[in-house]
């Protein structure tokens, strides 16, 4: 009796695991793509993922992108920074580093100040431009995220 419930466990772990690392993924079909925060909830720091397909570079132009954090009342909490690199991601030059994948970190806490973000829900924006076929392009997406502490 105790072997068709762990074949079920099983069964249910194989089936649960793809689904919840797809949810950190980018969708590979866009030339951009945001992904959740990682871990989130989070306290004091988190990583935020994104995507930058290898065809915007293709100009030779950089694309330009910036993320933004803000709080429920659409007030600017924090930029995070580029991680590897420690550049803020506000209107950065983004230079291709061979596979388009990027993480940004923010340290949780308030810009300028030494003062953690409280617990709540926050949203965090990514604007990109670039140049295609000549003529400016630009996107924006949104996710939340939240502090639990």
């Amino acid at each position: 009796m105790r072997s068709p419930a762990w074949a079920l466990m099983l069964l249910g772990l194989t089936l649960l695991v793809p689904t919840l690392a797809r949810a950190q993924e980018c969708s590979p079909k866009e030339k951009v793509g945001l992904c959740r925060n990682y871990p989130n909830p989070f306290n004091p720091e988190t990583f935020i993922p994104f995507r930058v397909d290898a065809e915007l570079f293709a100009s030779g132009q950089k694309p330009v992108v910036s993320i933004r954090i803000y709080n429920v009342l659409a007030q600017l909490v924090a930029v995070p920074i580029l991680q590897g690199s420690g550049d803020k991601l506000d209107q950065h030059a983004l230079a291709f580093n061979g596979s388009g994948n990027y993480t940004a970190y923010w340290d949780g806490k308030y810009q300028g100040t030494e003062r953690e973000a409280a617990s709540g829900v926050y949203l965090y924006q990514l604007k990109i431009q670039w140049m295609e076929d000549g003529k400016p392009k630009s996107q924006s997406f949104s996710k939340k995220m939240t502090v639990a502490k």
